[in-house]
């Protein structure tokens, strides 16, 4: 018999906002537990990005099932419509939901074996109205992308682009707001691309949230650079918003963002990161490193455009196959990138942008932080420039907003003392 159950998440902060409705929907009928070993099913939320990423999947199945060889294991996100047919048919899991599928969670558990991922053109009917252990709310405003980046397989598994309607979503944060969460991050498969199908845009869903008095900041996702129009841009002063946005470049040398399959372009994007910079805006991108193509040649001009870029912050990684998308036939076209060369590139990279980062902080003045943890001795949160901040005081600063002047600035993180 089913008693407790234990929800395992992987991934994207949209996985995080599936977790949640995953819960309510549990909670209906069974007990949560927050120790994987005692559960009698994990429900797994799954990640399928990379090959590495469907590894990492196997490889927690095969531990936790040597801990608790009882629990049933039952698989959803994008990894059910990637291998969730060969993990099921193989017994590595029991059962197999996709997203779609969430309002059945009762049902399915249930039944000792399931399998039924569902479609691609579903919207999410229920909502979360709030965060067990978090200070910041997360909230999804689409699904989908109708990108088609030759590295990435999203798109076949979460979908085409489609949006939640604004007043849901605002009725959503407003629940969201009155429950205590100040802070709110929009988040979604791609969502620059919020409202192309239903007659709106995401510039005048962020107007409506600005609306609502009990948020005090609103965080955004990754966005593409050429999402970012003149609506958008007359928000950016706008004091609620938060003074980072995190643009996906993937690349900067021109051939490879064509190899990429990308819809930006190096010179473009360092104009608009220019603007932004003007703004007093932390940057912040993704990159990756060692894509099929990327020659000696293309490194270094990507390199040199990168010190022109006003970066400060940087999600970069080392390219990883992920089968059933183009850039793996490049791979075949135009060979690998030796590992090591990759890792002294990525760091290369990494390097740079920190140093960049320093240099920013450096520069401001009043920091605005919410404290989300205490945490070996001090307590952290991140400023207005998503920066974290470490404090030591002797009072309890916990989901508090505290606005800080006089702080060390130090080369990985800032650091303060508050007494009173």
């Amino acid at each position: 018999m089913i008693v407790k159950i234990y929800i395992k998440t992987f991934g994207c902060r949209t996985n995080i906002y599936d977790s949640e409705l995953i819960k309510n929907y549990v909670k209906e009928e069974y007990s949560l537990t927050q120790n994987e070993n005692e559960a009698d099913a994990i429900i797994i939320n799954s990640c399928t990005v990379t090959n590495n990423a469907d590894v990492g999947l196997k490889q927690y199945i095969s531990s936790t099932k040597k801990k608790n060889p009882k629990a049933r294991f039952i698989l959803t996100g994008c990894a059910a419509n990637s291998i969730g047919e060969k993990l099921y048919k193989n017994n590595i899991v029991d059962s197999v939901f996709g997203a779609s599928l969430k309002q059945q969670i009762p049902s399915i558990l249930k039944t000792k074996k399931f399998f039924d991922v569902g479609n691609l053109n579903f919207i999410d009917e229920k909502v979360v109205s709030s965060y067990e252990q978090h200070t910041k709310a997360f909230v999804k405003i689409q699904e989908g992308c109708d990108f088609n980046c030759s590295y990435c397989i999203i798109p076949s598994v979460r979908g085409r682009a489609r949006s939640i309607e604004l007043d849901k979503l605002i009725n959503e944060i407003k629940t969201l707001s009155k429950n205590g969460f100040s802070e709110i991050v929009l988040t979604g498969t791609n969502i620059g691309s919020y409202g192309k199908d239903i007659n709106t845009n995401l510039a005048k869903l962020i107007k409506e949230i600005f609306k609502i008095n009990n948020v005090k900041r609103l965080r955004l996702g990754s966005i593409e650079p050429v999402q970012i129009n003149d609506e958008f841009k007359e928000l950016l002063d706008e004091e609620k918003l938060e003074r980072h946005l995190h643009i996906a470049l993937q690349h900067t040398n021109e051939q490879m963002l064509k190899l990429m399959q990308r819809r930006n372009t190096a010179l473009k994007d360092l104009k608009l990161f220019e603007f932004l910079a003007s703004k007093n805006y932390a940057l912040g991108t993704d990159f990756i490193v060692a894509h099929p193509g990327e020659s000696e040649e293309i490194w270094q001009d990507a390199i040199n455009k990168i010190y022109d870029f006003p970066l400060t912050h940087i999600h970069a990684f080392i390219y990883s196959k992920r089968d059933g998308t183009k850039s793996v036939e490049l791979a075949k076209q135009l060979g690998e990138i030796p590992k090591e060369i990759a890792k002294q590139r990525l760091k290369q990279l990494r390097q740079i942008i920190a140093d960049k980062n320093y240099e920013f902080r450096k520069k401001q003045k009043q920091l605005e932080v919410l404290i989300e943890q205490k945490k070996d001795s001090y307590y952290t949160g991140y400023d207005q420039f998503f920066n974290l901040i470490k404090i030591k005081s002797t009072i309890n600063l916990e989901k508090k907003w505290l606005k800080i002047n006089d702080y060390e600035v130090g080369l990985e993180t800032n650091s303060a003392i508050i007494k009173k």
